[in-house]
């Protein structure tokens, strides 16, 4: 047994140093080879691209600046040990000590077992918690440079957590000596597999990939690509109902991502459920761009996007009036779009719904973070080593940066420490199926949205004109979702009373960014709040707030019903005046980054 485990360390060892010198040596024969052909070396990564060094400087500072404030935190954590020590005290003694602190990172009933683990994984919760108070608590700072300050702190905090280390983590040491060192041989050759898929750069698997083919087991629902150009697919989706109300529903997904979240598989299939309730369901398919579209802009999506493809829905189904819905930075587009028909006098947009999607982008959480000139430097030339657009994988990191514990710890620790292998989980497929981004789109959206609040201030232009939100007459319906990061509610909530329309609804949902829009009522999941009034602030509108339980799909339905004209008679895809070109879900997205 002890030879065995002897044979599979050292086998585990040799694979990661095996997969690591390749890794090195790849990069560098493909560095060679783009200087070869006359390109020039990337540039080397900055030592601080999120700008942390003078951040944390400020805030050390400000803690200098006030003893009594560091005296009293110092004396804080001495008590904080204190009972850590009078706890563990208690419990060797045999006396029962009720759990008072719940993670998920430490849930293996091995944390628990060995007074020693319990002891390490007490006093990390202590240690991390009071330093991520202590910089939190730290006054006469601006904002955002101490915003900065705890997201990196929060990073290193999460990245020091004894769980995410082999020497430290018993459930771990206990696989690996139940297995005679088989799940650490397994868990490096996980490890390899990833440095190659990531071609010299760690893509920590997050899903059983094979799996899922787009088309065959996720995005399956049917229908046909009626139009098809540079920019976009169009797919009209198969009737599932006898009638259809007259005016069709077209959305516009994120070009971050596929549009596949809204139909991964029959049962939480968005797009199936519209069609279900009796609505035309048209998508718009982003084309994953390349090289040759590094130059495409925000007017290029708007010409070229929003009003040709709005155009294209209204030649196929004879109407000249359409419902639209705008998904993440689809619906920050999509807004744009609306203020542009304003300004022009174009009212064929009958109503709009926009799920998770900022316009004021004040309150737009920690990717405000990702902003700051000195970072947008980075991306910027990231994007130019890429040829001009923004490589999927970088937006992947951002993203998963965000919730490090659950995208990137959580996996560290299930693939290479267990030696598990990812569950089959369509979710997490299509999170790592990114798409690239346009140079001149992406930094027009992180400098002058994100970074200068632009669009509500009227300042922001597109097509030709700089669009005033508050022209917007369209009747709106607004979904956020209660714990979304990426597009929180009060940013969401400052969005819709960014309009001028008076029509405008505004409801709540549980849960976050995907799982609070994907969110079919047959799952009974979560909740959400409804509140016809829309107040000042979003504490005031949730303070007035009615919650119900389950989704909250059923009471935009309702809403959409009563702005999609009458029913007639179901359309056939097939029969528009625009032919069919191929099945859903198209080949444009299909294409891999």
């Amino acid at each position: 047994m002890i030879e065995t485990l002897s044979i599979n360390l050292a086998k585990a060892a040799m694979t990661a140093q095996t997969a690591m010198a390749e890794a090195a040596i790849n990069q560098a024969g493909r560095m060679q080879a783009q200087m070869q052909d006359g390109g020039a070396a990337p540039a080397a990564p900055s030592a601080d691209p999120f700008n942390i060094g003078p951040a944390m400087s400020t805030v050390m500072t400000g803690l200098a600046a006030r003893p009594d404030k560091l005296f009293s935190a110092q004396a804080d954590l001495f008590n904080r040990y204190l009972d850590l020590w009078s706890t563990a005290s208690r419990r060797a003694a045999g006396e029962p000590v009720a759990e008072t602190v719940k993670d998920k990172r430490f849930k293996d009933p091995a944390w628990s077992e060995n007074p020693m683990f319990d002891m390490m994984r007490q006093s990390y919760l202590v240690t991390s918690d009071w330093m991520n108070g202590l910089i939190s608590g730290v006054e006469g700072v601006d904002p955002t440079v101490k915003r900065r300050a705890e997201f990196f702190t929060k990073l290193l905090t999460d990245a020091f957590s004894p769980a995410n280390f082999l020497a430290s983590n018993p459930a771990a040491l206990k696989a690996m000596a139940e297995t005679n060192g088989e799940s650490l041989v397994r868990g490096m050759q996980n490890f390899a597999a990833d440095l190659e898929a990531g071609m010299g750069k760690l893509r920590i698997s997050q899903a059983d990939y094979g799996k899922f083919t787009v088309g065959e087991n996720v995005a399956t629902a049917p229908g046909q690509v009626v139009w098809r150009d540079e920019l976009f697919e169009l797919i009209q989706y198969d009737a599932a109902t006898d009638k259809q109300r007259a005016i069709p529903l077209l959305i516009f997904p994120p070009w971050i991502n596929k549009f596949y979240i809204m139909d991964l598989q029959p049962a939480n299939s968005l797009i199936r459920w519209l069609s279900a309730q009796g609505f035309t369901v048209f998508v718009c398919s982003w084309v994953n761009p390349d090289v040759d579209k590094a130059g495409f802009g925000f007017d290029d999506y708007l010409e070229k996007g929003i009003y040709r493809a709005t155009q294209k829905v209204m030649d196929q189904t004879g109407q000249d009036r359409l419902n639209t819905v705008g998904y993440c930075i689809g619906g920050t587009l999509m807004g744009a779009a609306l203020g542009h028909m304003a300004a022009k006098g174009d009212k064929r947009v009958n109503a709009t719904t926009f799920f998770a999607a900022q316009h004021d982008f004040q309150e737009a959480g920690d990717l405000l973070l990702f902003t700051d000139e000195h970072w947008l430097a980075q991306v910027e030339q990231l994007m130019d080593d890429a040829g001009g657009v923004l490589p999927g994988a970088a937006m992947a990191d951002t993203f998963n940066a965000l919730r490090a514990n659950d995208l990137i710890w959580s996996f560290f620790v299930s693939n290479y420490l267990m030696g598990k292998s990812p569950a089959a989980f369509d979710l997490l497929f299509w999170n790592a199926d990114q798409t690239r981004m346009p140079k001149k789109l992406h930094m027009d959206y992180l400098r002058q949205l994100y970074g200068q609040n632009r669009l509500t201030k009227g300042e922001f232009e597109i097509g030709g004109v700089k669009v005033d939100l508050s022209k917007v007459k369209t009747p709106l319906y607004f979904q956020a979702s209660k714990e979304d990061h990426i597009a929180p509610m009060g940013s969401v909530y400052r969005s819709a009373r960014a309009f001028g329309s008076d029509d405008v609804t505004f409801t709540l949902a549980g849960s976050g960014h995907i799982a609070g829009v994907i969110n079919p009522p047959s799952a009974n999941k979560y909740q959400h709040w409804i509140n016809p009034a829309l107040p000042d602030t979003v504490a005031e509108w949730q303070a007035g707030a009615e919650e119900h339980p389950g989704s909250w799909w059923n009471h935009w339905a309702e809403w959409l019903h009563a702005r999609s004209g009458d029913w007639i008679p179901a359309r056939d895809p097939s029969k528009g005046p625009l032919k069919p070109l191929e099945p859903a879900p198209g080949s444009y997205v299909k294409v891999k980054s």
